[in-house]
């Protein structure tokens, strides 16, 4: 790695109370000087920095690699470049791959992929073997092969029993923690949108928020009930979800966290009307109360971390009739300029709270180390320029799949790069 000094950059950790402008010096993969004016070594690539803000690595707690067994939509190595574009030094992959993520093998086999790239790649594994909410995955050989949460993600565990179970299994392993793609399927089924004015108009089968607030319910009230569990709402999208999560940390579940996608935020559902198959998603996009009330749930603390759901798909499989096409839009490569446009610009939340939610908490509710920044510290750093306005083209992607309905878009804060492991990656965006 070469020797990279950054004049006067603001170094931004809100886990070591850090604020200020100095000049960084990063050489063999570390942090090795901190302080004003330092003298560049020789051959040090130097940095004009004075617009740039150095943060810990972003790290995202929700992404679709779809590898093992989709790799025409993504694979590890375009993931995680896509990551590295988009500012993330670190990606939580799903399990709902072929085969699933639920055995110690397929662990094993990620990792080792992902040992070298800049990107780091942790695991979340099913809750069920196979995801069919039936029998749990054998969680203890899981946990230690280094999986920290659990979902059945794409798939509700239906059964309230299986649930229980799979909170009292999980008390046994530390740190491990109970994820739900909180779909109640009974009152899903064949839906292609959200169930509102804008279905009725388009004639598509809609999902009630309801749905998604029944089990956000039931899974608190069982995580309560076995004993304070740790639990993670993953995606979530409604008004009611947002009260659910305020009303159980207000009763002293401080273990209930949650997560929220920029395009839950930014879009409402009248978004099909323009952008058709490329804003379709599950859970799917809502209307504007439900976007307001998310926006609150940030002004107020509800909401714990951003995650992208980063879906890949083909062109091909999205370019078909509405509801025949697959969900999900790519994420990695919007989300910081996106989040930073639409919560920080507003005044809605700072930019030190947007790297709690981006890079902080993500880690923390994976019982993952935070990246410090501090002398003789491993680098582990996003690079962003948050008054620099950019706009969104996909033919600078590095994602294997272009499925967005942002492209286009003009955006503020744009990713840098990121330097971890020893590697420098510089964005194209």
């Amino acid at each position: 790695m070469a020797i990279h000094l950054f004049r006067n950059i603001r170094l931004l950790n809100p886990a070591q109370g850090l604020d200020r402008r100095a000049d960084l010096l990063i050489a063999d993969g570390r942090i090795q000087q901190i302080a004003p004016d330092i003298i560049p070594p020789e051959a040090a690539i130097i940095h004009d920095a004075a617009a740039w803000v150095a943060t810990p690595g972003l790290f995202d707690m929700h992404v679709h690699l779809r590898e093992p067994g989709a790799t025409h939509k993504e694979t590890i190595a375009t993931g995680c470049d896509s990551a590295a574009n988009g500012g993330f030094t670190g990606v939580c992959c799903m399990p709902n791959t072929t085969p699933a993520i639920d055995h110690a093998e397929v662990v094993h086999s990620i990792l080792w992929k992902s040992r070298q790239l800049p990107v780091e790649v942790v695991c979340t594994a099913a809750t069920t073997k196979g995801r069919k909410g039936e029998e749990l995955a054998p969680m203890g050989e899981l946990h230690e092969a280094g999986v920290r949460m659990f979902t059945d993600d794409g798939d509700c565990v239906r059964s309230s029993e299986v649930m229980r179970r799979a909170f009292e299994y999980a008390s046994m392993f530390e740190g491990a923690v109970l994820s739900q793609h909180c779909e109640e399927h009974s009152m899903t089924k064949g839906f292609a949108m959200n169930e509102g004015v804008v279905s009725m108009k388009l004639g598509h089968p809609g999902y009630p928020d309801v749905a998604e607030e029944l089990i956000i319910a039931r899974d608190i009230m069982l995580a309560g009930f076995c004993g304070n569990r740790p639990y993670h709402v993953s995606h979530m999208s409604t008004r009611g979800g947002v009260e659910l999560v305020r009303q159980a940390k207000g009763r002293g579940q401080t273990n209930i966290t949650c997560e929220v996608t920029p395009h839950h935020f930014v879009l409402t559902d009248e978004a099909v009307i323009e952008h058709g198959t490329n804003a379709k998603m599950n859970p799917p996009l809502r209307t504007q109360p439900h976007v307001d009330a998310i926006l609150e749930g940030f002004r107020d603390g509800t909401i714990d971390a951003i995650a992208t759901d980063h879906a890949p798909h083909a062109l091909s499989e999205k370019q078909v009739e509405f509801p025949a096409a697959p969900n999900g839009i790519i994420g990695l490569e919007t989300s910081l300029g996106l989040s930073y446009t639409y919560l920080v610009e507003p005044g809605i939340i700072s930019l030190p709270r947007l790297i709690e939610l981006m890079a902080i908490n993500p880690r923390r509710i994976l019982s993952l180390p935070v990246p410090a920044i501090a002398e003789g510290q491993p680098a582990n750093l996003t690079i962003m320029a948050p008054e620099e306005e950019w706009q969104v083209d996909v033919t600078k992607f590095r994602t294997r799949s272009l499925n967005t309905p942002f492209n286009g878009w003009k955006l503020r804060c744009r990713p840098v790069g990121i330097i971890n492991r020893g590697q420098v990656v510089w964005s194209d965006l």
